[in-house]
C-alpha cells in the first residue's frame, strides 16, 4: 500500500472512522470503551478536537485507511506544551505503514504548533496469551521513539479481566524558558 495521502479528516469521514473504531471497541481492550460511537458522535468528537489539534485521516485510494489525533493532556494552563495520542488503523490494512505515516504527520503538525510533548496512554495485557491486546501498540510506540514513563496496574475492566496501562512519552521540542505559546491547529488539505 504505497499510495498513502494524510489529510486532515473531514465531516465526510465520520462513517469510516466509526466503522475503523468499532472494531477496536468491540473486540478489543485497546480502549476502554465499552459500546462503539456512531458516525454522529465521531462527527462530534472530531469537530471538537479539530478546533485546536490536528485530526488527520490517511487515505488509499479514496478510502480512509486511518486516523489519529492528538487532544488536550490536561486541562490546565502548564500543560499547554503537552497532549495526548490517539491512533487506529483499519483492520485490514495494518502493518502495511499506515501508522507510521499518520504518526509522521501527526508530530510535524504539533512541532509546527510549539507542541514540545507527546503522551501515550496504551492498555497492556497482564497474560501474554491475552485475546484482547498484545504488546503491539508498545513496540510500535517504541519503535517510533517513545519511552515508558510509567505503569498503572488494574487500570481498565474489559472482557471480564483486568488491564494495565501504560504511558509513553516522546519530547519533540526544546524545553526553553518562555516557550511560545501553542498555535491552534492549522488544519492541513
Amino acid at each position: 500500500m504505497n499510495n498513502i495521502s494524510i489529510r486532515s479528516a473531514c465531516k465526510d469521514d465520520a462513517v469510516a472512522l466509526a466503522k475503523i473504531y468499532a472494531h477496536y471497541v468491540e473486540k478489543t481492550a485497546i480502549t476502554f470503551e465499552y459500546t462503539a460511537p456512531d458516525a454522529a458522535e465521531m462527527e462530534r468528537r472530531r469537530q471538537e478536537i479539530s478546533q485546536k489539534y490536528p485530526y488527520l485521516a490517511a487515505e488509499s485510494d479514496g478510502k480512509v485507511v486511518g486516523y489519529a489525533y492528538a487532544h488536550a493532556f490536561y486541562g490546565r494552563e502548564a500543560y499547554a506544551w503537552s497532549v495526548e495520542s490517539s491512533i487506529y488503523v483499519d483492520v485490514n490494512t495494518r502493518k502495511q505503514g499506515i501508522g507510521r505515516k499518520l504518526y509522521e504527520a501527526l508530530e510535524e503538525d504539533l512541532k509546527s504548533m510549539g507542541i514540545l510533548n507527546i503522551n501515550a496512554c496504551i492498555a497492556v495485557p497482564r497474560d501474554e496469551k491475552d485475546p484482547y491486546v498484545t504488546n503491539g501498540s508498545l513496540n510500535f510506540h517504541q519503535h517510533l521513539g517513545y519511552t515508558l514513563v510509567g505503569r498503572f496496574h488494574n487500570s481498565g475492566y474489559k472482557f471480564d479481566r483486568w488491564y494495565d496501562v501504560i504511558w509513553m512519552e516522546k519530547l519533540i521540542g526544546s524545553h526553553t524558558i518562555h516557550p511560545r505559546f501553542p498555535a491552534k491547529n492549522k488544519p492541513r488539505r
